[in-house]
C-alpha cells in the first residue's frame, strides 16, 4: 500500500478532484478519514510531520470512559466516552485491551472513601456493565503487594482499557486508504486557498520529505477541515482563521508528562490509581507493551507549540513523589526511568484555575468554508469525526449519508490466518495491530524475525514490515510509531541499531550517510524529548 514509490505516485494524483481536504493526521483526522470514505466521497488526509507525530502518540494510552469526569459533573462526556469504549473492545480486539484498575483510598485523601463507589456504580450504570467491587485493605493489597500500607482504607476495582494510541491512528489511516481515501504524512499545508469573498477553497501544500525537494502544489476541494488538534489556531499565520475570535473559543494548551518504567521495575498487573498527596489528584501506574507507564501531569503548556514536546524538571518530580508515596517499599529513584513522553491537549478555556477541571468535549466551528474541530478524546475518536461530518453535509457533494453503526476498524481474520508457532497472544497482538494486513506482516519476515525484540511484545518482523510497506520517511517514524521502541528500550534502542539497521536500512533503500544522518538526528530528538531526565530548559 505504501510501498516504495507510493509517495511519487499519491504526489501524482493530488490535484484532484477531491471532495473534502483534512488537515491533520492524528486520531482526529484519520477517524473523519475513515467516515469521508465510507461515505463514498473522495477524501484526502494531509499531515505535515508523519501520521500521530502529535498527541496522538503521545497520550496515556488509555481508551477509557472518563471516570474523574463524574466529579466535574460531565455526565454528557462520560455516557459518551463509557460508550465509545465499549464499541472500541468489542471491534479492536488485539489492539483495544480490556484492563483491570484498582483506586486506592487512604485517610489523608481529600475525598471520603465511599464517594468513589458511589461514582462507580454510576460509571458502570452509564456502561450497562457492572464491573466495580469494594476491596478493604488486606484484599487491595493482596492484589497489589506494592501499594503503601500505612493509611490504607482500601480501595476498588473497576475496569477500562488501554491501546497503543499511534497504531490506532495508523490502523485507521491505511484501511481508509484502502476503501479508497488518500492520505500523505510529511505534506506540509502552508496557506489555505481563498476565493475572493473570502471563502476557503483548498490548501497549498510543500513536500517536506529529504526526496521531495520541497515539491509544491495547490490543492482545491469545496470543504476543507482543520483537525490539527492543539495546533488548532495556529494553522494560518497572523491569527488569520476563520472564526477566531468569533465562533472558535480561546483554546487552552495543556501538557501532559509519562514517565516510562522497566516492568521488572514496577511490575504492577493492573493499573493503580490514586490522589497525589500535594494536590489530590489522581495519578496512574499501568502495565503497557512490556513496560509500565505513570503519569499523567495536566500542566499549562506556555511555550511555544513543538511537535516533540518534553517533560519539565517540575512534572518529574511530581509523578516521583506520587510514586514515593504509593510505592514505598520499590525504593524508586530517578536512575530507575527507561524514558519520558509528553503531549500536548487542547481544551476550550473557561478560565477555570485548575486545568483539570475543564471539560474535555470537542469543539467544532465552520465559518467561511473551513470547519475547526479540536479538543476531546482519543476515546471519542469517533464520534468527533461523525459530529464534524454530519455539520457540513450540506456543504458536501451529494449530500452523502454518515451511518454511525458503520464498523470501526475492519472486522477481524480468523486466527488460523496467523503462523501456529506464534503464541496466541502475539497472534492476538498482531491481528489487533495490522487488521487484514496480519499474514503479510508474518510472511515478510525470516524465520528468526518472528521473536520478541528483548523480551517486549513487539517482533523483529514488524520492523522489517513498517520499514517497507508503511511509509516511513524517518528514523523516529520507525521506532516512536510503527514500534514504540524508542519508549520501551533503555536509549531509545540505540544499543540495538546494528541489528535493526541490517533489517530497516536495506527496505528503506537509505545509503550509508542517509542512516548515519538519521541515527544522529534521531539521537537528538530522543535525548531532548524521551530521554529519563527531565528538559532543563523546561
Amino acid at each position: 500500500m505504501w510501498e516504495a514509490g507510493w509517495r511519487d505516485r499519491t504526489w501524482s494524483e493530488l490535484e484532484g478532484p477531491w471532495d473534502l481536504l483534512i488537515i491533520g493526521g492524528g486520531i482526529t483526522g484519520a477517524g473523519i478519514l475513515r467516515e469521508a470514505t465510507h461515505a463514498g466521497l473522495r477524501a484526502l488526509l494531509l499531515e505535515k510531520h508523519d501520521f500521530a507525530a502529535g498527541t496522538s502518540s503521545r497520550s496515556s494510552k488509555l481508551v477509557h470512559g472518563g471516570f474523574r469526569y463524574l466529579k466535574n459533573g460531565q455526565v454528557k462526556l462520560t455516557i459518551e466516552c463509557v460508550r465509545e469504549r465499549e464499541r472500541l473492545l468489542k471491534e479492536g480486539r488485539g489492539l483495544i485491551n480490556p484492563l483491570g484498575f484498582l483506586l486506592a483510598t487512604y485517610r489523608a485523601d481529600s475525598m471520603p472513601w465511599w464517594t468513589f463507589g458511589i461514582g462507580l456504580t454510576l460509571y458502570d450504570m452509564l456502561a450497562l456493565k457492572w464491573g466495580h467491587r469494594y476491596y478493604d485493605p488486606y484484599d487491595l493489597r493482596e492484589l497489589c503487594p506494592q501499594l503503601k500500607e500505612d493509611g490504607l482504607r482500601g480501595g476498588y476495582r473497576y475496569f477500562d482499557a488501554t491501546t497503543d494510541d499511534a497504531r490506532l491512528v495508523i490502523r485507521i489511516i491505511r484501511e481508509s486508504v484502502e476503501a479508497g481515501g488518500r492520505a500523505l504524512n510529511y505534506a506540509r499545508v502552508t496557506h489555505l486557498l481563498r476565493l475572493k469573498d473570502g471563502r476557503v477553497r483548498g490548501v497549498a501544500i510543500q513536500d517536506d520529505t529529504p526526496e521531495g525537494k520541497g515539491r509544491s502544489l495547490a490543492i482545491h476541494a469545496p470543504m476543507v477541515i482543520n483537525a490539527t488538534g492543539a495546533w488548532a489556531d495556529e494553522l494560518c499565520p497572523g491569527g488569520s482563521l476563520p472564526g477566531r475570535g468569533k465562533t472558535l473559543p480561546r483554546l487552552r494548551k495543556l501538557r501532559g508528562s509519562h514517565l516510562v518504567f522497566p516492568f521488572t521495575t514496577l511490575p504492577l498487573t493492573r493499573s493503580v490509581s490514586c490522589m497525589h498527596p500535594a494536590d489530590g489528584r489522581f495519578v496512574f501506574a499501568f502495565p503497557w507493551e512490556g513496560v509500565t507507564v505513570v503519569g499523567t501531569t495536566d500542566v499549562e503548556h506556555s511555550a511555544a507549540l513543538a511537535t516533540n514536546p518534553a517533560i519539565s524538571p517540575a512534572e518529574h518530580t511530581y509523578l516521583m513523589t506520587w510514586l514515593e508515596h504509593t510505592f514505598p517499599d520499590l525504593q524508586l529513584s530517578e536512575k530507575d526511568v527507561l524514558s519520558t513522553y509528553s503531549g500536548i491537549r487542547c481544551v476550550a478555556d473557561s478560565g477555570k484555575s485548575d486545568p483539570s477541571k475543564e471539560t474535555r468535549e470537542h469543539v467544532i466551528c465552520f465559518e467561511e468554508g473551513l470547519l475547526t474541530i479540536t479538543g476531546g478524546k482519543l476515546t471519542t475518536f469517533r464520534l468527533m469525526a461523525h459530529n464534524a461530518l454530519t455539520s457540513i453535509r450540506s456543504s458536501l457533494p451529494g449530500y452523502p449519508r454518515f451511518d454511525p453503526h458503520k464498523r470501526v476498524l475492519n472486522p477481524p481474520l480468523p486466527e488460523d490466518t496467523v503462523p501456529g508457532q506464534l503464541s496466541r497472544l502475539s497472534r492476538l497482538r498482531i491481528l489487533g495491530r495490522y487488521g487484514r494486513e496480519a499474514p503479510a506482516v508474518i510472511a515478510a519476515a525470516n524465520q528468526e524475525e518472528l521473536t520478541s525484540i528483548l523480551g517486549l511484545p513487539t517482533l523483529w518482523g514488524e520492523l522489517r514490515y513498517a520499514a517497507r510497506e508503511e511509509g516511513v520517511v524517518h528514523l523516529d517514524d520507525l521506532l516512536l510509531r510503527r514500534t514504540r521502541l524508542g519508549i520501551q528500550l533503555p536509549e531509545g534502542g540505540l544499543a540495538h541499531l546494528a541489528r535493526l539497521r541490517a533489517i530497516a536500512q536495506p527496505e528503506l533503500a537509505w545509503d550509508d550517510a542517509r542512516w548515519e544522518a538519521e541515527v544522529n538526528d534521531y539521537t537528538r530528538l530522543w535525548q531532548r524529548s524521551y530521554a529519563p531526565r527531565p528538559h532543563p530548559e523546561l
